[in-house]
């Protein structure tokens, strides 16, 4: 699978017409009817009108049936994709530079919390809860988030209208990591201190199925110790709100790495993308935890590995989008693609 992976990104790089993505899908193609995978079930590009803006350490979501891209590095416009025209629009700037957040959807709103600010590799947590109206295309500070518990690279998810925010890191990439765990009222403002997960991270996402909470994938940043990429954390802490307890899956992410995008699906937690030391090209892969039979499966390969995204399920589609292409910053891609599932 690698020198496909290379074959993609030399034709993204070099051709990026539809001639290069039609070639890629043919070499994609051969390789999943190798390994037992039939075409119809891969990952493909979805051609549009426009394009979003490239980022990455950005959030991509579905609300109300539109696709948004927010935040990334610099200060980026919101990036706004209609399904039913296929058509990609632009919206609102935001007041600050965001990026290394989970978006939560709430009402009618999009809340950004654990959210970093500011260039590497000193960035800082935001000190107040940042939200985006989509209907109205307008930003909008809201409460102040307590001096200590702002972080960034932190999970977050919303849970019985209230927000919950997992670990993240303090001083940026520089060091700071915590495994603090939080409950945050939007209405009231309200934060509240609950039991620390068993392990600290960052740049990780985390998704909430049958009243557990997930939090997958991740690393332990440190730049004081040169250690960026290498410290990823393959263990898999879940914290059960009916008992108010945590605990460890008994089996690891089968791929360790950072910067990935994670969601429930079904009975299944999924884990996509992401970045690590052990390659330069970023992570196509896709695996999920299967809550009933307790193991990992996986699913086929992304057409381009990509971190600092999202992904979600749309009329019976996933999708991701943007994210960069390799380990690091670089390139920032702006290419969507989805896989079909039942």
């Amino acid at each position: 699978m690698d020198f496909l992976r290379e074959f993609y990104h030399d034709c993204e790089e070099g051709h990026k017409g539809m001639k290069g993505r039609n070639l890629l899908g043919l070499a994609f193609a051969s390789v999943y009817s190798v390994y037992g995978l039939a075409a119809e079930d891969s990952w493909e590009t979805v051609e549009s009108v426009g394009e979003p803006y490239p980022r990455h350490e950005a959030a991509f979501l579905e609300f109300e049936d539109k696709f948004y891209l927010l935040g990334g590095r610099r200060i980026q416009p919101v990036s706004i994709y209609d399904p039913k025209t296929n058509t990609w629009t632009e919206g609102a700037s935001p007041p600050v530079e965001i990026h290394h957040f989970q978006p939560v959807p709430m009402g009618d709103r999009i809340h950004l919390l654990g959210a970093m600010t500011g260039p590497y590799p000193n960035e800082r947590g935001l000190d107040r809860v940042l939200t985006y109206l989509p209907h109205e295309d307008r930003w909008e500070f809201t409460h102040e988030i307590p001096i200590d518990r702002r972080r960034g690279g932190a999970g977050a998810v919303a849970h019985d209208g209230k927000i919950y925010m997992a670990c993240g890191i303090i001083f940026g990439h520089i060091g700071g990591l915590v495994n603090g765990f939080d409950e945050y009222n939007p209405k009231t403002g309200e934060w509240k201190t609950l039991p620390a997960a068993p392990h600290k991270r960052d740049h990780f996402q985390s998704a909430i199925l049958d009243g557990k909470l997930y939090c997958a994938g991740g690393r332990t940043t440190s730049k004081e110790t040169n250690q960026v990429f290498d410290l990823t954390v393959p263990d898999v802490d879940v914290y059960d709100f009916e008992t108010g307890k945590w605990s460890v899956l008994e089996a690891p992410l089968p791929t360790p790495r950072a910067g990935n995008s994670t969601m429930a699906l079904g009975k299944e937690i999924l884990v996509a993308g992401g970045e690590s030391i052990r390659q330069k090209l970023a992570h196509n892969e896709v695996e999920g935890w299967d809550t009933k039979s307790k193991t990992w499966k996986k699913y086929p390969s992304m057409v381009r590995g990509r971190h600092g995204s999202g992904i979600f399920l749309w009329e019976k589609y996933l999708y991701t989008c943007s994210g960069s292409g390799n380990r690091g910053g670089r390139p920032e891609l702006t290419s969507m693609e989805r896989l079909p599932v039942e």
